[in-house]
């Protein structure tokens, strides 16, 4: 019998990241690829605004240059990270402390790198109190350019600050280093709880925690309660003790405009809603039905389990990124600010145009600041009186300019949490995503790669396969 007439071999229903970094490993491997995405635009969640000049993300996720899939992935290759200073910087007790992140990942190379970048970078206003605790000079290799203005702090603070003393800074260090050099399975094989409660097993002091591994961890994980598995947790403090907290150059869309803009031409289709999936085809509201050899959903969570009802809703936290512009840039240079006495709305915040410079324009300043949960009834006033607070001077005169809330932006990992959910549901169905992994960049990208490997294994790609026809046009109603 003769083969049936395919479309393209594969069908991915999502053009996120995931979905189009699934795309880039199956066209390389000379499978031919179609991308459905029922949004005008690729991207997903990870999407900019353009106001003004300004560049202003929807979701404020923070990177790492610890992540293995930012570097693995093909077509990223171009993608330039602007990384936050070393460290971060806390608010607590109405001072500024400096968390210092100096060496790297227990490498003395890392270490010794990483102590001439400090000793040559400008520091803040004389008398703001540094901590050093452990590892993050950039991993070789990868492009990371520096952040402007390393500087940070403007008020004088008592010895210790939100994380303790002298003793209690070095514990600390030496626990994130060791944390830096645990290999990510002995992590995944550890007793699982929430992380808030994890936490308190880990001899480290209670001022320690509360006043910086709580607030340090909300904002990895967009998860202020703490209720994530601890071992999803580790693995985000294992990337911050390893590598640099950064934001992709241009805002968050650029990883995924670097992938589709490096896909064959005509491989993206946009505004093509999928209605239902099979093992060999997708149907769709505009343009009915393609034919296929395999299928991948690579959509949200919730969007994944309507086309496939078998598959779980994850729960999902909310996040609002509020964006503020001003002439005259807050003293904290490039910092991620965290509020250690968690005394408002605003989880965390930067002045993101230090860090990269190309989302605002020239001569102005963009403030981003993201709050995690429901936002109060009043948001604006409430990140504003929390805003000066925390930059120690007034917000009157700021302009907002936008608010972008997203009521399901990271799907939560409470334990217990499969970090390796099933990517393959059975032959020629398949499903990626950072619901299948971590709620994370890296957990998108890593599913998209446990995904391709197994459509690959199951069509037995191993070089050219079919071409893929022209998209069909839409029929008459």
């Amino acid at each position: 019998m003769l083969e049936p007439a395919y479309q393209a071999d594969v069908v991915i229903v999502g053009a996120g990241v995931a979905g189009l970094s699934a795309a880039h490993r199956l066209t390389s491997a000379g499978v031919t690829v179609t991308v459905l995405e029922a949004a005008p635009w690729a991207g997903g969640r990870m999407s900019t605004e353009k106001v003004d000049g300004f560049r202003l993300d929807r979701i404020g996720q923070l990177l790492s240059t610890a992540y293995p899939e930012l570097r693995l992935a093909p077509g990223l290759d171009g993608l330039v990270l602007r990384p936050f200073a070393p460290g971060v910087l806390l608010h607590g007790d109405g001072r500024h402390h400096r968390v210092d992140a100096p060496a790297g990942a227990g490498s003395a190379r890392g270490a010794l790198q990483a102590v001439r970048a400090l000793a040559s970078a400008p520091r803040g206003v004389p008398g703001t109190h540094a901590a050093s605790v452990t590892g993050a000079a950039p991993r070789r290799g990868f492009p990371v350019l520096p952040g402007a203005g390393q500087g940070a702090g403007t008020r004088a603070a008592r010895a210790g600050g939100p994380i303790g003393g002298a003793v209690d800074q070095a514990r600390l260090g030496a626990a994130l280093t060791r944390l830096a050099n645990v290999p990510v399975e002995r992590l995944l094989a550890r007793p699982e709880l929430p992380a808030g409660q994890a936490l308190a097993a880990r001899g480290l002091p209670a001022r320690t925690i509360d006043g910086f591994l709580r607030p340090l961890l909300a904002a990895l994980l967009c998860d202020p309660a703490l209720t994530t598995s601890s071992r999803c947790a580790d693995l985000a403090l294992r990337a911050f003790a390893a590598g640099r907290l950064c934001v992709p150059e241009g805002g968050a869309e650029m990883l995924p405009e670097l992938l589709a803009r490096r896909l064959p031409e005509g491989t993206v289709h946009t505004g093509v809603r999928v209605t239902s999936v099979a093992t060999t085809s997708v149907t769709t509201a505009e343009h009915g039905e393609f034919r296929c050899r395999a299928v991948l959903l690579a959509t949200d969570g919730r969007t994944a389990a309507e086309l496939l009802p078998g598959l779980r809703v994850p729960d999902f936290h909310p996040v609002t990124v509020v964006h503020h512009t001003t002439d005259e840039p807050p003293r904290t240079g490039s910092a991620l600010l965290l509020d250690a006495d968690r005394g408002g709305p605003v989880a965390h915040t930067a002045v993101i145009s230090e860090v990269d410079p190309s989302r605002a324009p020239a001569g102005r300043v963009l403030v981003s600041s993201t709050v995690l949960g429901t936002p109060p009834p009043d948001l604006d006033t409430a990140v504003r009186t929390h805003l000066a607070r925390l930059y120690g001077t007034s917000t009157r005169a700021w302009e907002t300019l936008a608010v972008h809330h997203t009521r399901e932006a990271v799907p939560a990992m409470r334990p217990p949490h499969d970090l390796r959910r099933p990517v393959r549901l059975l032959a020629g169905l398949y499903v990626c995503g950072d619901h299948r992994d971590t709620s994370t960049v890296q957990g998108a990208l890593h599913s998209a790669h446990r995904a391709t490997t197994a459509i690959l294994k199951d069509l037995g790609a191993s070089g050219s396969m079919h071409r893929a026809d022209p998209t069909p046009t839409a029929q008459a109603a």
